[in-house]
This record gives structure tokens, sequence and C-alpha cells, in this order.
């Protein structure tokens, strides 16, 4: 069953769901895009035109709208006749799309925790300031909402179920998100710089010994061996995924780390040291009021233009330990793309890429109603196996290495 598509959001992930939803419209029907920003949502529709992605003739419309604002959201659903809305716009947009969902029913998909902006990194388990809040209602009225379903969080997710699945004891969850590639700019962020900085500004809280624990940023760092991209130094960081994995794993240690070059960290270093990575707002001597973290987002490369000059590789995956028959096992499920080969294929980074494709993924189980859960799911929660195979089928192939050595999901 066709189920029409709502985008929200024109940033370089909503480009690459944009191109994944053409080239599986025959499931998804009429795809449309709105953010607040009208000529960057025709920019992502001509280049879906350009790169021929429409798997057939269908509707491919770009609108405007203001995602915090509810009821232009709600209207915008019922104007376009979607039944499903992929958020992919701002975390800060999240909790006023999913209450336009709702209001109308649609199926609402997201890849990120809502965050305020007035606050940094707030208290676990982060959803149950936000998004579990609506959980009855979802329930209440039968709508769809599947939380966190990006790369990781998302697939991270369903990695793990996938392990502890195959595990009678599950004991600790480490994901590891390595980007081994290179974009040739002198700094830059690949995603968001204002969220991507707000994770790293704030406390590391990380799930062990069954109970919530702090680190400083920076403060815990080990080298990880990975498949293709081989020896990288990863830091732990605090993340959406540990969030929900801890209350649905109360049993394991969940930890999350993501890789640093040292360049990286001396230039966050220098521009957190200067205050320019508040999020509180200053004065200048002229009297003009700026948030810095906001002047600092201007001046560095916008995400989306890294792109085109962008190689390498990227490797995530969860380290998973458990026993099972009385013996200790262990299994890392991950996955590896490659910057070039998404450039070429939909005209985005690597980064985007991973995060983009996931969400359409399950946009396609629940218009399947593999998925539909009529309820509010983090994605594991829900059956990896599914979300696996289309993934394969779309970009994004899931490996696994064990005892028996490394080799395909479900070989």
């Amino acid at each position: 069953m066709k189920r029409d598509v709502l985008i929200i959001g024109a940033g370089g992930v909503a480009q690459v769901v944009a191109h994944k939803c053409a080239q599986n419209n025959d499931v998804l029907g009429d795809i449309h895009i709105a953010s607040r920003t009208l000529s960057k949502c025709e920019a992502i529709l001509e280049s879906v035109r350009e790169k021929g992605a429409m798997k057939q003739e269908g509707v491919l419309k770009a609108h405007q709208v203001n995602a915090m604002d509810t009821q232009a959201v709600a209207d915008l659903i019922r104007e376009t006749g979607a039944q499903i809305v992929i958020n992919v716009g701002s975390a800060f947009v999240n909790m006023y799309v999913l209450d336009a969902c709702i209001e109308t029913g649609a199926a609402y998909i997201d890849t990120a925790i809502h965050e305020d902006p007035a606050k940094i990194c707030e208290t676990p388990p982060w959803y149950a300031n936000y998004e579990w809040k609506k959980r009855d209602l979802c329930a209440e009225k039968g709508v769809t909402a599947i939380l966190g379903a990006g790369f990781d969080p998302g697939v991270v997710n369903a990695f793990a179920r996938f392990a502890i699945d195959q595990m009678d004891e599950v004991k600790s969850i480490d994901i590891v998100d390595i980007n081994a590639g290179s974009h040739g700019k002198y700094f830059a962020t690949n995603f968001d710089p204002e969220i991507n900085f707000r994770e790293f500004t704030g406390t590391v809280y990380y799930w062990e010994d069954q109970q919530w624990k702090e680190k400083k940023m920076f403060e815990s760092g080990r080298d990880w061996d990975l498949p293709v991209v081989g020896t990288q130094r990863a830091y732990q960081s605090g993340h959406d995924e540990v969030h929900s994995l801890a209350t649905n794993y109360p049993q394991a240690d969940v930890r999350f780390w993501m890789g640093f070059g040292d360049h990286y960290i001396n230039v966050f270093t220098v521009l957190q040291s200067l205050g320019l990575l508040s999020e509180q707002p200053v004065k200048t001597a002229e009297g003009l009021e700026v948030v810095p973290l906001k002047v600092v987002k201007a001046v560095l490369p916008d995400p989306a233009s890294l792109a085109p000059g962008y190689i390498g590789k990227t490797c995530i995956g969860d380290l998973v330990k458990g026993v099972k028959d009385g013996e200790e096992v262990e299994l890392f499920v991950y996955n590896v793309a490659d910057h070039k080969e998404a450039y070429e294929e939909v005209g985005s980074q690597g980064i985007s890429y991973t995060a983009g494709v996931p969400p359409v993924a399950a946009a396609m189980l629940v218009a399947s109603g593999d998925w539909d859960a009529k309820t509010m799911k983090n994605v594991e929660e829900l059956d990896p196996k599914p979300f696996f195979t289309i993934l394969d089928q779309i970009g994004l192939p899931t490996r696994v290495k064990d005892a028996k050595g490394d080799h395909p999901w479900n070989a």
C-alpha cells in the first residue's frame, strides 16, 4: 500500500531522504518537502530530477512552512494528504511536528531527540523529557511515531536488538562511530554545526552498573580496530541512543564512542575556551545581542557544501557482549559507507547518506505495515530484520563480525 510522504527539512540529510523516497515512490507515493526556505526545497527537488531518481511518475512538490508552528504543519499535512511525515529538520522542531502528526493521524518518523535551544545535554533519560511524554497519547490516537530512525540513533539501535536477540543475556553495548573520510576543509562539521557542538559541550552521560554516570568530553578515549577503516581513536560521548537503550536494556552497560582527530579536538577546545560555543546570548560593545554558537555556525562551511570533495569511508557499529548457552560471546554488527559513492548517487556526503537512508527504510516499513505500530516506539523495540532487508536493498548493507568470521547479517 502506498503512503504519501511529507519531508520536513532542507539540509544535507533531507536531500538524501528526498532522493531515496523518489527511488522508492512505488511504495511511498507522492513526495512533498517543506522548510522555512522554499528555494532550498526546490533545489533538492531539482537535484532529484537531474539524477532521474523517480522510480515512476508521481508528485514531487516543494512547500514553505515554519516547522515550529504546529498548526501550520498540521495544515500542510492535510493539504498534501501525507500519511507519513519524515522529520529531518533541526532537533528543535521535533515536538511541534510530532504534535501536528498526532493531530492529523499521520505517522511520524524522526532521527534525533528533541532539543530545547536554551538547554544542553539534558538529564537522562532525555527522551522522557519530551517525546515519551506523548507516548500514551500516540497509543490512544493510534498514531505511529518512530523515534530516532537515522543511523545513530536508529540503525545502531537495531544492531543492538539484533545482537541481543541472539544471546541469553546481554552485558554491554558499545556503539562506535568512525568517520575516516576527509573533506579537505580547514575545519567543518558533518552536520548542523549548532547541533554538532551542542552534543559535545555538555556532560557525557552513559549507563554502567545499572546507573547513570558522567564524564567530561574527551576524558575517555580508546583505539578501536575496525573493519575497512582500521585502527581509529574514539572518545566516549553522550548520544541519543544511550538514553533509550539504557531504558530498554537496563541490565547492560551502554556507551557511545565517536572518532575525533587531534585537529578537531584542538579547534573545538579553543572555541569552547573562548566561550564561542555558548548557547547563551551575549551583547557586543555596540549593544547587539548575539548567540556565540550561532555566530560560529554562520562562519563555518555548510555541511551540504562538503559533499563534492569528500573522500574516504565511515564505519559505524555496535560491539555487543553477552552470554549464550553459558559461554561469553560478542558480536560486532556494523556498516561501512563511502563518501564518494554517496555523492555520486544522491549529491550528499556519507554522513548525510547514513543519516538519510534509514528513515526512508522506516517509512517503507510503515507503508507496508511491518512497522506501523499505532503507538510510539524507539527503533530497538521493533523487529530489526525487515529493516536490515530494506537497508541492504537501498544502500546500507549490514554486516556481522563474530566467532564465524565477517559476513552479511543474514548469512
